[in-house]
């Protein structure tokens, strides 16, 4: 999905089988306006304790992107952000490589703190995605359910 500019203000979301910079996911945002902090969260995948060999990820294409389109949207009403991007990863995904990045953009740092952790949590529940674990032993999970934790940091924001 190209990058949606409203009114001076950038919200770019992006799925993707292909790794993601910081780095330049910050840079792009700072044309955006008179920038005074970033706030970033990248979730990585973990190795289970050391018997994951790769977690694999699937979406529903198109909702996907249009769910955490409106989860940024609601990020910038509430927040009052610059620029916000959010870039989720398909595939097979191996322990320690990244899984997902919000990076959000405002004039002050607690509205991009407080933006990034909003469509975080939301983009966790309310996002089609599903996640299956391949072990070393050469088995393949179960498809794995959301937790409960999730969705009380969602509820927070209610």
């Amino acid at each position: 999905m190209p990058n949606q500019d409203h009114n001076n203000l950038a919200i770019r979301v992006q799925i993707q089988a292909e790794d993601f910079d910081l780095e330049s996911e910050i840079n792009h945002l700072k044309q955006f306006g008179d920038i005074g902090g970033v706030a970033s969260f990248t979730g990585l995948c973990r190795d289970e304790g050391g018997q994951l060999s790769a977690l694999e990820l699937e979406h529903y294409p198109g909702m996907a992107e249009a769910q955490i389109l409106e989860i940024c949207h609601e990020a910038f009403k509430k927040f009052d952000l610059i620029g916000i991007t959010a870039i989720h990863r398909f595939g097979k995904i191996a322990p320690g490589e990244n899984i997902v990045l919000v990076v959000a953009a405002s004039t002050h740092r607690q509205a991009a703190f407080d933006g990034a952790n909003f469509v975080m949590d939301f983009l966790k529940t309310d996002a089609p995605f599903w996640k299956k674990e391949h072990l070393k032993d050469g088995s393949s999970g179960e498809w794995v359910d959301a937790k409960d934790k999730d969705d009380a940091a969602k509820d927070k924001w209610r």
